[in-house]
């Protein structure tokens, strides 16, 4: 899945613990309408350091996985939602920019991405 908005919030990395990290962001969508779209994402891992060339206020497109979970806690099963973004793009003049970033996080190559582990 992707969607395209403007950068509005770009939060530090998190280490959550030795092997894990994530960094949120927002994107703002549907800016010309009366009621606009704040969506959450999130990027985990060496993909962090996609978010470092953008600035807030910048259009972006974001390809991204939806992620779910349940939680069972002690007023109940509860269930979240993660967007997980996996590619970051500038957009210019209304068309993606393909950044490729030194270490080819985030891109394909030209390839078909494929996100399932097996």
């Amino acid at each position: 899945m992707n969607v395209t908005g403007k950068l509005k919030v770009k939060c530090d990395t998190q280490k959550v613990s030795e092997k894990f990290s994530k960094r949120d962001f927002v994107l703002s969508t549907d800016l010309a309408t009366p009621y606009p779209q704040h969506v959450s994402f999130q990027v985990t891992g060496d993909k962090c350091a996609l978010l470092d060339k953008f600035n807030e206020g910048d259009e972006l497109t974001v390809q991204f996985n939806l992620r779910g979970r349940e939680w069972n806690g002690p007023q109940g099963i509860k269930y979240f939602n993660t967007l997980e973004a996996w590619r970051i793009d500038k957009v210019s003049d209304g068309v993606p920019v393909q950044n490729a970033p030194s270490n080819n996080v985030g891109t394909n190559n030209g390839a078909d991405f494929d996100d399932l582990p097996f």
